[in-house]
This record gives C-alpha cells, structure tokens and sequence, in this order.
C-alpha cells in the first residue's frame, strides 16, 4: 500500500499517459488524436518535473545552512517544451483544418475511404 501512496504522482503520470495513448490509437476524429497527444505530452511534462523536485531542498542559491539544492534544469526544460508544444498543437489543428477544407471531413476513415476510391 505504501508503494501506491510513496509513488502516487507517478501512477498519475502512468494513467494520463495510457489514457492519451488509447484516445490515439482509438479515436477516428482528427482533433481528438491532437487532444490525446496532448493528454500523452502532458503526461511526460509531469513525469520530468516530479522527477526534478528535491524533497526538502530549496532553489539554487547558495545561503548558509543549506545543503540541499533542487536541480532547476528540468523545469527548464520542460518550459521549453511546454512552448514546442503548442506550437506543435497549433500547427497539428491547422492540418485538421486543411483536412476540413479538402475532404469535408475530420473523421480519418471518411477521408481514407475517399482516398482509396481515387
């Protein structure tokens, strides 16, 4: 039982991410695929922070008595791909949209369909 209350964050991380997965590999509908990638990202993003924090450290600034630091890459980081991230999402409902636009149709099998009569 101290295993699921230690490490709970983590089983967060593991359910967000099959759950982004399974709305990917399921669903028909191209926004809902962008929807779970961004489930799935997420998912990473808070996996890379839990990781970084320190139980009972402090910022990295060196002050007298302290002699546990929190490592502030990983939020860096994550920063960083928070923005990579909904440049991607942004681009990724563009193409949704363009998809729109030439087939009619945001469901992924309507549009194979049509493209395999052609």
């Amino acid at each position: 039982m101290s295993v699921i209350v230690d490490y709970y964050n983590y089983w967060i991380v593991v359910f967000l991410m099959m759950a982004g997965f399974y709305v990917v590999i399921s669903a028909n509908n191209l926004v809902k695929k962008v929807v779970g990638l961004n489930i799935f990202q997420t998912s990473v993003f808070m996996l890379y922070i839990s990781m970084g924090k320190v139980s009972g450290g402090t910022a990295p600034i060196i002050i007298e008595g302290v002699t546990q630091y929190s490592n502030p890459l990983p939020h860096v980081l994550i920063l960083t791909a928070i923005v990579v991230g909904v440049a991607t999402t942004a681009v990724g409902l563009s193409l949704v949209i363009r998809i729109k636009h030439a087939y009619g149709t945001v469901e992924e099998n309507e549009f194979q369909n049509e493209d395999d009569a052609i």
